[in-house]
């Protein structure tokens, strides 16, 4: 799908185009969303510009995803897909300024994309360029990643909390431990897909602010671009910290696991202990020797019983007694 916005009287126009051999010249954005090879074709004969394949937007070499080729830049980041849901995945993302327009080319629908549309479209300066919607557009990308991260540590704080909750609060330990290693197995994931999705952006806006040394920029752009390099510098050593804080976390959940398997062992130990006299006490009158005098004893039956009784009182209070339970 193709779509094109072009500037209107307080508002970016959104248009999909129908006939690609007349596609506007004043367009600043063109937005290729799994493209065709004939819509390729058409942005190329717009712009200028070659635009790449999906196989070369999932190159992971700098020198293939940050270049200048015929004056354009070509800048490639993974941005985060579906983060909201179960199954959270990243997507690259292609953003090329050739003269004053922006193309971006993309695979996936990122939740920034819409969010920049729908602002865009509702007011922006008549006299918008195509760097100033790549601005807009990574802008919302920082600001997405920032939001999911805050979200996330709530998350892990609220396992943490139901790790170390207060014992009488638990229950359900199995079905319960079992929930919890599967949230921290899916907020690690979500965690290192933003952290992965940060570094990309850092790359992009430090070669960003290389390649507009001699470029006439404005100074608020220059300096909005210094704040987008602060920003994600410090949302990158947060994603750190909390993946660190997830490692904790399943540290301590695996340790907690641990101590409630040795509780079981334990328990069934002292229960092997506690019925191993009384065990040995019944085996022997059960033997079926021919002269055994308490055969014969009328009291011989309660006498068993009361000291197999004993046999089993007796080690269990030693056992407290020890603070072994």
């Amino acid at each position: 799908m193709l779509s094109v916005f072009v500037p209107s009287e307080f508002s970016l126009k959104k248009a999909t185009a129908t006939d690609l051999g007349a596609l506007p010249e004043g367009a600043v954005w063109v937005d290729l969303v799994n493209p065709t090879v004939e819509e390729d074709r058409a942005v190329e004969k717009l712009a200028g510009i070659a635009v790449p394949t999906r196989e070369d937007m999932q190159e992971i070499e700098i020198s293939s995803r940050l270049y200048i080729e015929n004056s354009a830049r070509y800048m490639t980041a993974t941005l985060m897909c579906q983060s909201d849901t179960d199954m959270p995945r990243t997507t690259a993302v292609t953003f090329i300024l050739t003269g004053h327009r922006l193309v971006t080319v993309r695979y996936d629908l990122p939740k920034p994309f819409a969010l920049v549309e729908n602002k865009l479209a509702r007011a922006c300066s008549p006299g918008i360029t195509g760097e100033q919607v790549l601005m807009e557009l990574l802008d919302a990308v920082i600001d997405r990643c920032a939001d999911i991260l805050e979200r996330c540590g709530a998350d892990i704080d609220q396992v943490s909390h139901d790790i170390f909750e207060p014992e009488s609060e638990r229950h359900g330990h199995a079905k319960q431990y079992s929930q919890i290693l599967i949230a921290i197995g899916r907020k690690g994931d979500l965690t290192s897909k933003v952290r992965e999705s940060l570094v990309s952006i850092g790359r992009l806006v430090t070669f960003l602010s290389a390649v507009v040394e001699g470029v006439k920029w404005s100074k608020d752009m220059r300096e909005q671009l210094k704040t987008m390099q602060r920003d994600v510098a410090s949302l990158t050593d947060h994603a750190s910290y909390l993946s660190n804080k997830i490692t904790f976390v399943l540290d301590a959940m695996l340790g907690v696991v641990n101590l409630e398997q040795n509780n079981i062992i334990k328990l069934f130990s002292v229960m092997a202990v506690v019925l191993m006299p009384p065990t040995l006490i019944a085996s022997i009158y059960g033997m079926n020797f021919k002269m055994m005098p308490e055969l014969e004893w009328t009291h011989g039956y309660p006498f068993a019983l009361v000291l197999m009784l004993i046999a089993a009182v007796v080690p269990y209070w030693i056992f407290k007694w020890k603070k072994w339970l």
